[in-house]
């Protein structure tokens, strides 16, 4: 089965649960209408369906191919990638002084679910790009900006982000690679930086690395940290790329999945460049000594883009177990009789019939729909900042982002492994086989919780830097509106409202009673007890407003009862889990640091 996008559920999501169709009336969504919505989601599950999709399987088993410093991609997929850009996909909500169409953050997070719902290796490539121009955006110079924007926003040139080096992961104090001041306000770039995403490729004719170095005088650790602009060709005044850079792709990782992406090995500074001079010509970008600053812009928003690669991944890995579910014959009508003694049909049936499978499918997509609504949120509070009227606004709507970025990355990723896997149990022995594509979705996915910061360390963002925000009010006003939510299904008289209600209302209980305890343990300095539980509390708390955004989205459905059936599903199968975890996150770091013996 070829993909197939789900726009009803994904325009129903931003109107309805983000609130999008709010935000056009009140004119904070640039040019958007109802009409250029539906057309612009119309469009780009098509362009999803019939143009990525078909290249995914070949991009897979092909991959992208490596040879003498160059990378070639899969076959079609330069194509692919011109078709793609020349129809305005990678600006949609840049700024349009800068060539962008200034649409929604909201609209082009979910427009990117479709690219890599398509095929995750294609639609991770111009999620650096659109990270890079964030960066230059807030921190480039008036001269970066005007030479390079242009180019990124439209797509004719792709950017990196260039973080990680062989001994320096997550903790990027012990970073090596240095850079050193040139008289002209150039800098050189010397050093080496390993799982590069798309750090070398032939879709564009230039590539503009964003580098982290340090200079020779910094200050030990990440407060010693510039980024640099670093372009794979030297551009000239008019923007046409110029001499080759000292900046070269040694290798490329030979991975469980993603085989289409080419994640490099890059060399900065060996003397391979035109110039014959060692050192890779670099620009800093925002001030020396506080590049992290700068690349944490990037980071970001590379965080809520990843949490759409899982999220993508989950709802095409339900997708296609749904459609094998209703076609695969297995099993007898008679079985499932719900009275044996009436006479029933031996024909077998579509294993869609058998409860097990049924319940599996609805597991899949309680998480999928959970998911999305997070993950879209997260875009919709920086659509607000940026149209807020006052600063308290901003803030309050900078801080609402902040929240939701570690929980938008790590609960969709988490979500892409749990419903990939099971798509393949439910594909039984031909899951597990290259031929129905449900083996590669799971390759695919898994890296998705490792990187752009592992999952464990989305938790310790969310627990010691969010939760603390603006002492505690950011969160409490959060905690306050879901539990406005569970206040009106309360009210609601329709069968299945009051239920769910007082379900909702127990997990927002626990997650009340979580939060209260962190806190405190974080202003006792009782870090390590906040840090051993900040896992299960980073899963409590997306499990219940996931399933707060389902109980949302029930409200809004005039259309039927469905969405409400899945908002008790998920209620009675999911958000059981959180009493245990409120359990295991109360008790801090005891059991853990009892149980260290047995690692012994």
């Amino acid at each position: 089965m070829t993909y197939q996008p789900p726009i009803e559920e994904i325009e129903f999501t931003l109107r309805h649960v983000v609130g999008l169709d709010r935000d056009m009336a009140e004119g904070r969504a640039g040019d958007l209408s109802d009409d250029l919505l539906t057309a612009i989601l119309a469009e780009a599950g098509r362009f999803a369906s019939d143009e990525i999709a078909p290249l995914a399987a070949g991009g897979d088993k092909e991959g992208a191919r490596f040879s003498d410093g160059r990378v070639t991609m899969p076959k079609g997929w330069t194509a692919l990638y011109k078709a793609w850009r020349e129809a305005g996909w990678n600006g949609l909500a840049a700024p349009a002084e800068h060539g962008g169409q200034n649409l929604p953050v909201s609209l082009s997070v979910a427009i990117a679910e479709l690219w890599n719902g398509a095929s995750m290796a294609f639609g991770i490539g111009p999620t650096l790009t659109m990270g890079a121009v964030e960066a230059l955006e807030a921190h480039g110079s008036d001269h970066l900006k005007t030479l390079y924007l242009p180019k990124l926003v439209s797509g004719e040139w792709m950017g990196t982000m260039n973080l990680t080096e062989p001994q320096a992961g997550s903790d990027l104090s012990t970073l090596r690679t240095r850079a050193e001041r040139q008289g002209d306000g150039t800098y050189r770039i010397f050093g080496q930086k390993i799982y590069i995403t798309y750090g070398e490729h032939d879709l564009t004719d230039n590539i503009v690395h964003l580098v982290l170095a340090r200079l020779p005088d910094a200050p030990e650790g990440v407060k010693g940290i510039s980024l640099f602009l670093v372009p794979k060709f030297l551009p000239d005044e008019a923007g046409n790329p110029g001499p080759r850079n000292d900046a070269f792709c040694h290798a490329i990782e030979h991975k469980l999945g993603i085989h289409a992406s080419p994640t490099c090995t890059m060399i900065f500074g060996d003397g391979r460049g035109e110039s014959g001079e060692a050192g890779a010509v670099g620009w800093l970008v925002g001030e020396e000594n506080k590049g992290l600053a700068c690349m944490f812009t990037m980071m970001n928003s590379a965080r809520l883009m990843v949490g759409i690669q899982g999220l993508g991944v989950a709802e095409a890995a339900y997708g296609k177990a749904l459609a094998y579910a209703r076609e695969r014959r297995q099993g007898r009508a008679n079985l499932l009789a719900k009275d044996r003694a009436e006479p029933a049909s031996r024909e077998m049936v579509p294993i869609i019939e058998h409860p097990d499978v049924a319940r599996m499918l609805l597991r899949m997509k309680a998480l999928v729909t959970s998911a999305r609504a997070i993950a879209y949120c997260c875009g919709h509070a920086i659509d607000r900042e940026r149209h807020a009227q006052t600063e308290e606004e901003a803030r309050f709507w900078r801080e609402r982002a902040n929240l939701l970025t570690p929980l938008a990355k790590s609960f969709p990723t988490d979500v892409g492994v749990d419903v990939a896997s099971l798509g393949v149990q439910i594909h039984g022995g031909m899951g597990y086989v290259e031929e129905t594509g449900a083996a590669r979705l799971l390759r695919d996915a898994r890296i998705a919780p490792i990187y752009e910061g592992t999952n464990g360390i989305q938790a310790i963002d969310l627990v010691t830097r969010k939760l603390p925000q603006s002492g505690s009010q950011s969160v409490r006003a959060y905690l306050a509106e879901l539990r406005e939510v569970a206040e009106r299904a309360s009210e609601r008289n329709e069968a299945g409202f009051g239920a769910l209600a007082e379900r909702l209302h127990e997990a927002l209980g626990d997650l009340t009673e979580t939060t209260d305890q962190l806190l405190q343990w974080l202003n006792e300095g009782r870090m390590g007890d906040a840090l051993a539980v900040a896992t299960p509390y980073q899963r409590l708390f997306a499990l219940t407003a996931g399933n707060v955004y389902l109980a949302k989205a029930a409200l809004a459905d005039e259309a039927g009862s469905a969405r409400l059936a899945l908002a008790v599903f998920m209620a009675d199968s999911l958000l059981t889990e959180t009493s245990g975890l409120k359990r295991e996150i109360l008790q801090g770091g005891e059991n853990l640091s009892a149980a260290r013996e047995a690692l012994q």
